[in-house]
């Protein structure tokens, strides 16, 4: 990913699209084909050099040129022939994103491999599940880790929208116009860089595109905060259900031996914080003057290298993270029992009004007997036999048969075929 976006490589694909925008205008007629042919045998250009043109002219682009004309010679004349700077900005800028999507496409891809594998394994492992931070009813952990293949099937389909709407091309001048650009100039560009030309631009790319694609990357960020927190929350000391790998050798804290620490998990969060930030800025860069002002060009020289290459790490380390994940299932079911059965609480209130009760008598019924159980610990089922309105309408073995976990896990298999983990 990172080498996408070196100054090397950009200066590369400038020099590809001023190449090939002289062979499509030696192709119309409009330049000698001779001339074309020498400026692709002898365009080249020097990094250091362009660099050093730069701290005179104040300008990359002119740099450059100046740079590669000295390679070329006289037919260097033809080169820039009716192109403005964002011709090349833009469309290499739309070159690079297309080919970062498909690198964080192939890393979703590899993720949702590993969590497939994981959830076929824990399809039956029981855990409880939580909502507000509080047991509520039990679930598995393969469920779990089928809802995040899930989710991150969202991201892959996110990504490849947006990459679609990014992978637009422009070669139409200063002002969008093609005043001194046949427009088949800019669909032969694009054409040889798998581009799309633009329908419409105007010295620019319009920026909605860039931010959307922004976007799609900030809300799998979010998804892969939203799985390092719930990975954090499962390894507190009093939970302990999963556990990010311990290396042998690794330390947890400078004071304290004995910490084990989900630092992977909380790099991950804190490295949203930053695609999300860049999102942001990149949304602020859709209101620009008229054709175009160049307050967007800075921001984007830091947001787009930097979020395809976090979000890049952040998919590799999060597949990275699972992979080497420890799960504990003697702990999953340890916590299933800390409430004594009261997750079955539900199940034996829908039981109650199946017999005729009214839901609000039949739920503060079983209120009145999950209270005695918070407060007492004694055993749901006991507390349960011991309501009136319980007992008077549902036998100890119906009870008893209610308060299992068997109906929380009937239809898992069909969840999995739903997703098509087989």
């Amino acid at each position: 990913m990172r080498s996408l976006w070196t100054e090397q490589r950009k200066l590369e694909i400038w020099l590809k699209i001023e190449i090939l925008a002289c062979e499509a205008m030696a192709e119309l007629g409009q330049i000698p084909a001779e001339d074309a042919r020498t400026i692709r045998q002898h365009a080249a250009f020097e990094i250091d050099k362009v660099r050093e043109i730069e701290l005179r002219t104040h300008h990359d682009v002119i740099a450059f040129l100046e740079n590669v004309a000295t390679h070329v010679g006289p037919a260097a004349r033809w080169i820039h022939q009716g192109l403005t700077s964002s011709d090349l900005l833009d469309t290499t800028l739309a070159f690079q994103m297309t080919q970062s999507a498909d690198i964080l496409l192939e890393d979703i891809r590899v993720l949702r491999s590993t969590l497939q594998t994981i959830a076929k394994k824990h399809r039956l492992t029981p855990m409880i599940g939580r909502s507000h931070g509080i047991h509520a009813e039990p679930i598995t952990f393969g469920l779990k880790m089928a809802l995040m293949f899930d989710e991150f099937g969202r991201a892959e389909e996110r990504i490849q929208q947006a990459k679609e709407r990014i992978r637009v091309g422009k070669i139409s001048g200063a002002v969008g116009t093609h005043a001194h650009l046949d427009p088949a100039i800019e669909k032969f560009v694009c054409r040889h860089l798998n581009l799309q030309p633009a329908a419409l631009s105007t010295q620019i790319i319009q920026r909605d595109r860039h931010a959307d694609f922004l976007c799609a990357l900030a809300v799998t960020a979010s998804s892969i905060d939203r799985w390092a927190t719930e990975f954090r929350h499962l390894q507190r000391t009093e939970v302990l259900e999963v556990e990010e790998y311990f290396d042998e050798g690794q330390k947890g804290s400078s004071a304290m031996p004995h910490k084990r620490n989900p630092i992977t998990g909380e790099r991950l969060s804190g490295l949203a914080r930053v695609i999300r930030g860049n999102a942001m800025a990149a949304m602020e860069n859709v209101a620009l003057w008229h054709e175009r002002d160049i307050s967007h060009s800075s921001v984007e020289r830091i947001i787009l290298p930097d979020s395809c290459t976090l979000l890049d790490y952040m998919l590799v380390t999060l597949n990275q993270l699972v992979s080497g994940l420890q799960v504990y299932p003697e702990n999953m079911q340890r916590n299933i029992e800390l409430t004594r059965g009261l997750y079955a609480s539900q199940s034996v209130l829908l039981l109650l009004t199946k017999k005729g009760l009214a839901r609000k008598e039949a739920y503060e019924a079983v209120q009145r007997a999950a209270m005695r159980t918070w407060k007492e610990s004694i055993p749901f089922q006991k507390s349960l036999l011991q309501e009136p309105l319980v007992s008077q309408n549902l036998s100890i073995e119906e009870v008893a048969s209610t308060c299992s976990t068997n109906s929380h896990f009937a239809h898992i298999d069909e969840k999995f075929r739903t997703l098509g983990i087989h």
